[in-house]
């Protein structure tokens, strides 16, 4: 198989370095390159003379390649080189060995869900509310990287005092805190946990007001979320981003094709 691959040189610490990455990649017989200063990575997917995409890197990295793996109808490979790799550990990767993921080019293939907050489409979740403002801060700032930042979020939350305005399917939600899922996770009292599938077919709405510490969850094909003011500030697969609602989420079953290592 003709396997392409972009590697983030931004993402993660520790490890291998993005051209330790790149030569194992090319001992393989795949098609490695790191992304340089303005190069557009979903163009390079477009053009790239392959049979299978994929893209070390972060959560926030994956989604356009996944993307263009789907206008081409095209595998995907997921190489868990960020922090946090979200994905890459439900889709059961081994997180810490980014180096095995490479056999995945050649490997088995399954078939997982993708959300679309609009035409954007997601991976893992779309975040509002005060976990969104703490990614936002990181980014602006750089500073610290944000592993607790949602742990933070909902401590956080029990002392804002003001809701979010949301209204989800013109009904009115009291929350402080609320995620948009691909699929369902296994929530802990103060954190994100993890998925057990990928191909349930449903979104998953969390919310909280925060001074309970507990989460109310509802599940959707697709839904509709307004937010007072119509401006959000949002985080997407870990990455911030400001969107105008109102915010139309939905779920398309079995659309990416992601290949797995054998075993």
């Amino acid at each position: 198989m003709a396997g392409f691959l972009l590697i983030n040189p931004r993402s993660g610490e520790g490890g291998p370095t993005p051209e330790e990455m790149r030569d194992e990649a090319a001992s393989r017989g795949i098609d490695a390159r790191i992304l340089g200063e303005g190069d557009d990575l979903t163009e390079l997917a477009r053009g790239a003379d392959a049979d299978a995409l994929g893209m070390a890197g972060g959560d926030g990295s994956l989604a356009a390649i996944a993307e263009v793996a789907i206008e081409r109808d095209l595998p995907f490979v997921c190489i868990p080189f960020g922090t946090r790799n979200h994905f890459a550990r439900d889709v059961g990767l081994d997180r810490d060995d980014p180096i095995a993921a490479l056999d995945a080019f050649g490997g088995a293939e399954r078939r997982v869900d993708v959300g679309r907050v609009g035409e954007r489409l997601f991976l893992n979740n779309v975040a509002l509310g005060l976990y969104a403002r703490l990614v936002h801060r990181r980014e602006s700032h750089r500073r610290r990287r944000n592993a607790f930042a949602f742990l933070r979020a909902i401590l956080l939350s029990a002392k804002e005092r003001e809701p979010l305005g949301l209204t989800v399917d013109g009904e009115a939600v009291t929350a402080k805190v609320a995620l948009v899922s691909n699929n369902d996770y296994r929530l802990d009292l103060l954190s994100l946990g993890e998925r057990d599938r990928l191909d349930e077919g449903r979104l998953h709405l969390y919310t909280t007001s925060g001074w309970r510490l507990r989460w109310e969850e509802h599940g959707y094909e697709r839904l509709t979320i307004d937010v007072a003011g119509h401006r959000v500030r949002a985080a997407i697969d870990g990455e911030p981003v400001a969107l105008v609602a109102p915010l139309e989420f939905s779920i398309e079953p079995a659309a990416l094709r992601v290949l797995l290592p054998p075993g």
